[in-house]
């Protein structure tokens, strides 16, 4: 049977606390699992779980959606420094702020999830200006219910939980995520699950929006896509266009640059993006399913270390236009009463050039005699 641990049963605002059957279980399996609750500011009353594995460590954020907050390898983060200095508690994000950028009072996130009612651009009602979706939507600040992890006889561990976006008599649907890892790995493995709660149709939107900052991204830093399409979001993005795939150092008043791209798949749909630092003897990799997430948005704000000096590597079921325009080109998800949507990521770390190499090669047979279709202008269909 599985060791199972509930976090609601139990009064953990220390690891001390946690029950000792969980906590030998996970120690046999060579896992170090804490649960912390932080006090004062803005910080105020946010959940942490916390797990060490081997040489990888990660920590997800139940009272944030179940994002991941940062990740390490040893003395190397995946994640980024956020002027935001967070994790922020949901109460202090003002997702309702008139100009739809509440959302961003709270970005710090090394993964947080963009949706599900809308994932883009904040819209606003043509007549009366009221905001109707916010930039990146709700589910980010929405607390994790019925929480549980588990370590299954092989030594897997699972963190599982939902989230649910709901408001009555406007919109009703769940958020099943899971967690995983397996001993020694350099990562972790996502499951998502959307479920329609309501009695008729309902719709949604997914954006996993993968923030990346030092060690791995630097000037000469690079990302590999297996790109099949590629055009630039907006005249800002067509400055650069030739050179989308490699970065700058941190540059005092950059503006962000956006790619959007259709990617090359394996036979199942399989694909997978990977960001590598200049020498190439480090990176990061993000492995999902374009049947899935047929979308991929690279976003590239080299500002001032003090501004936030980060690369957002994103998959997702669309592009992070408003709203009505994804759904006029048929890019939001629709779900019959009980219908479920279901999406598996995988992020990864690359220790040496050689597992860097092995990712690469991995990459570039998704393409082999395949030319990739690179716009130098925004796409109307794709961007509005």
């Amino acid at each position: 049977m599985n060791n199972r641990w509930i976090l609601s049963e139990y009064d953990i605002t220390s690891p001390y606390q946690q029950p000792a059957p969980f906590l030998k279980a996970t120690k046999q399996h060579g896992y170090e699992v804490t649960h912390t609750r932080l006090f004062g500011g803005r910080r105020d009353g946010v959940e942490l779980l916390s797990v060490k594995n081997g040489d990888f460590s990660f920590t997800t954020i139940p009272s944030r959606g179940m994002g991941i907050h940062q990740a390490k390898h040893g003395d190397t983060r995946l994640g980024w420094q956020s002027p935001v200095e967070g994790p922020v508690h949901p109460q202090f994000v003002p997702l309702s702020d008139p100009s739809g950028l509440g959302w961003l009072d709270g970005m710090d996130e090394l993964i947080v999830r963009c949706g599900l009612e809308s994932n883009g651009a904040p819209e606003f009602d043509a007549e009366t200006g009221r905001l109707k979706y916010g930039l990146h939507g709700r589910i980010a600040n929405q607390p994790t219910e019925d929480v549980i992890i588990e370590v299954s006889p092989e030594g897997e561990l699972c963190i599982s939980g939902e989230v649910r976006e709901t408001r009555f008599l406007v919109y009703n649907v769940m958020l099943e995520t899971e967690i995983r890892t397996k001993p020694g790995e350099n990562g972790f493995r996502i499951h998502d699950r959307i479920v329609n709660r309501a009695a008729q149709e309902s719709t949604a939107q997914m954006l996993y929006h993968i923030n990346l900052g030092v060690p791995i991204l630097g000037e000469g830093a690079s990302v590999v896509c297996p790109v099949s399409q590629l055009c630039p979001r907006d005249a800002r993005a067509v400055e650069d266009v030739d050179t989308w795939s490699t970065y700058k150092g941190p540059t005092d008043g950059y503006a962000e640059q956006v790619y959007f791209m259709q990617l090359a798949a394996d036979e199942n749909g399989n694909t997978c993006t990977l960001l590598k630092n200049a020498a190439g003897d480090q990176g990061v990799s993000v492995q999902f399913n374009v049947k899935q997430l047929p979308c991929f948005v690279l976003w590239k704000n080299t500002a001032a270390t003090s501004d936030g000096y980060v690369t957002g590597l994103e998959p997702a079921t669309n592009f992070p236009n408003t709203r009505s325009f994804e759904e006029k080109n048929d890019r939001v998800l629709k779900l019959a009463p009980g219908a479920t949507y279901e999406f598996d990521l995988a992020l990864q770390f690359h220790p040496d050039a050689a597992s860097v190499q092995a990712v690469e090669q991995k990459i570039a047979a998704l393409t082999d005699g395949k030319e990739a279709t690179v716009h130098t202008t925004p796409q109307a269909e794709w961007c509005g």
